[in-house]
């Protein structure tokens, strides 16, 4: 079992890991765009990640969830990535990080 800072820089790392991975509509990474509202890493071999979309109608939302558990996997082969999809806070444009929004203005 790893020690509790070990498991907040394993969560920085995936957070990191995340910024990875882009949605395709805006094409700025769903860390900066506000959508990862958590990762919990349980010190073995399991991440549950918790996430939104920009809207509950998102064609491409199944797309997008797949590619967060596909860069997890790969990154920590062996490791169970759970991804949560909610709704609830609904996405905002408010949640855009400072870097989402420079991104965005370019």
């Amino acid at each position: 079992m790893k020690t509790p800072a070990e498991i907040e820089k394993t969560e920085n790392d995936v957070r990191e890991l995340l910024k990875t991975v882009i949605d395709p509509e805006v094409e700025i990474n769903l860390v900066d765009l506000g959508l990862i509202y958590n990762i919990d890493y349980d010190g073995d071999k399991n991440f549950d990640i918790t996430m939104t979309l920009s809207t509950p109608s998102c064609p491409i939302g199944d797309s997008i969830v797949m590619n967060v558990m596909q860069t997890v996997n790969e990154a920590y082969p062996g490791y169970d990535t759970n991804v949560n999809l909610t709704f609830d806070p609904p996405w905002t444009p408010d949640m855009i990080s400072e870097e989402g929004k420079k991104a965005l203005n370019k």
